[in-house]
């Protein structure tokens, strides 16, 4: 299996990779596959249904609203969040599903969008879709999986553990961080170099460098857009933002609320996390990175590289996602990036552990203080729960996503203050994750039954 970076960043809708993104990206699938097997013209009802943690906290995270919307067509990546609240209610006020935006169907969403707490076989996040025709015969029914970071498998993939049919040939192919270190001695390439080797392998240098690049924009709006909104985030629970107010204490616009004590770098990192991750939790368009519920960290630590380290450039920034990349593929491959899978060490973990390592190679790391500062960035986020309250990505997500840019500078400090050596190495540190995650129990992985989810509620 061969994963490009552009498997590992995707530009989408908050707020949930897993619940969002996924869902939206395997509705639209099934509606293309009913289309090309001549099946649409036939269909006279369309039933969706939403298994383990896509059914304990999918209304929270949108999956209903994703499904819907994958199913007349939209794709995460090109639809306009202005759009969706129009969009849902004319589906409700019609009781019409305009399956491709060419196939009217009637749709009772409390009949035909069911929730349910149990799981298919094969993992958490797993969705099941079947379409009738006028006498009430099926005419087709599908299981998708969405296994973390907008990744979705049906479940013949799934079965076989594939996480895609790519079987393209890479220069430098590696599943393990020992692998890639070894590539990097051996080659004697930083692991920019390697991945952007390896992505050659499906476009040109140009093309690749184009697209990190808006990559890179997407973040630079969703950052931009999450300073200057104000409000309530949606949900029910009332949660304020704070992101425009923290930025006009900054700035120096309003009096801050603690003047005696010193604006730091630190402040700023923690800020443009809270953008974004507020921008997510009110279903703006982030990049998922790995996943929608840790979107805030990697761009947080890019800001930080590119406006307080003196030699930032683009260049740089396309080595630094490059990189994050690299580390994200090792998670993926060995262990999970799915909260309802191994909890939030694999969403904000794994994200820390990326822009750590990223921020290493960017600042002249040498490969080994890259695969440290990755290692660092994990290890003090094992045992992570995934306990959104209300099933809502908001707390303490949102927080949780200003901590670990915080951690992940700090990761990749210590590393490049070090000579790269270290008692844990990255793959250890992965295998512990996953090791983890199959120990910790269920109510602490994204089902809201366990944690802050339970015991907030309860005071």
């Amino acid at each position: 299996m061969a994963i490009s970076v552009f498997d590992i960043f995707k530009i989408g809708i908050g707020p949930s990779s897993s619940h969002t993104v996924g869902p939206m990206r395997a509705a639209m699938t099934f509606a293309a596959n009913m289309e090309q097997r001549g099946i649409a013209p036939a269909i006279s009802r369309v039933k969706i249904e939403l298994f383990g943690s896509l059914g304990a906290t999918g209304k929270g995270h949108g999956s209903d609203k994703a499904v819907m919307l994958g199913l007349e067509g939209e794709a995460p990546d090109l639809i306009d969040p202005a759009i969706i609240p129009t969009r849902l209610a004319a589906i409700r006020d019609t009781g019409l599903l305009n399956l491709l935006q060419r196939y009217p169907l009637p749709f009772n969403e409390k009949a035909d969008l069911l929730f349910h707490r149990k799981a298919l076989p094969y993992h958490a996040n797993g969705m099941r879709f079947s379409v009738f025709d006028a006498d009430g015969a099926e005419l087709a029914q599908a299981d998708f999986y969405s296994v973390g970071g907008g990744f979705v498998v049906t479940d013949a993939a799934a079965a076989l553990d594939q996480l895609t049919h790519d079987d393209t040939r890479l220069p430098y192919p590696f599943r393990t961080g020992a692998a890639l270190l070894k590539l990097c001695h051996t080659h004697r390439k930083p692991i920019s170099e390697l991945m952007l080797s390896n992505e050659k392998a499906w476009q040109s240098e140009e093309q690749i460098r184009a697209k990190l690049l808006n990559i890179w924009h997407v973040m630079q709006a969703c950052v931009e857009r999450g300073l200057h909104e104000e409000g309530i985030l949606p949900g029910g629970m009332k949660v304020k933002r704070r992101a425009a107010n923290l930025h006009r204490q900054l700035t120096g616009e309003i009096p801050s609320q603690t003047p005696n004590l010193p604006v730091g770098t630190m402040e700023w990192v923690n800020l443009f996390a809270l953008a974004v991750s507020e921008e997510n939790a009110a279903g703006g368009r982030v990049v998922t990175a790995p996943t929608n519920g840790a979107a805030g960290i990697i761009p947080a630590v890019l800001h930080y590289y590119w406006r307080f380290c003196p030699d930032a450039s683009e260049d740089g920034v396309i080595r630094f996602l490059l990189t994050a990349a690299a580390i994200a593929i090792l998670y993926k491959e060995n262990a999970s990036l799915s909260g309802a899978e191994v909890g939030c060490q694999g969403e904000i973990g794994v994200a820390c552990s990326m822009a750590a390592g990223a921020l290493a190679e960017v600042l002249g790391g040498t490969p080994e203080q890259v695969e440290n500062a990755a290692e660092i960035g994990m290890e003090h986020n094992l045992g992570l729960t995934c306990d959104p309250v209300g099933g809502l990505v908001q707390v303490p997500c949102i927080e949780r996503n200003a901590m670990g840019s915080v951690k992940a500078i700090n990761a990749a400090r210590i590393a490049l203050r070090g000579d790269g050596k270290h008692f844990v190495s990255l793959d250890k540190v992965i295998k512990t994750m996953r090791e983890t995650g199959a120990d910790m129990k269920t109510k602490y992985k994204e089902t809201s039954r366990g944690g802050l989810a339970v015991n907030l509620i309860e005071c």
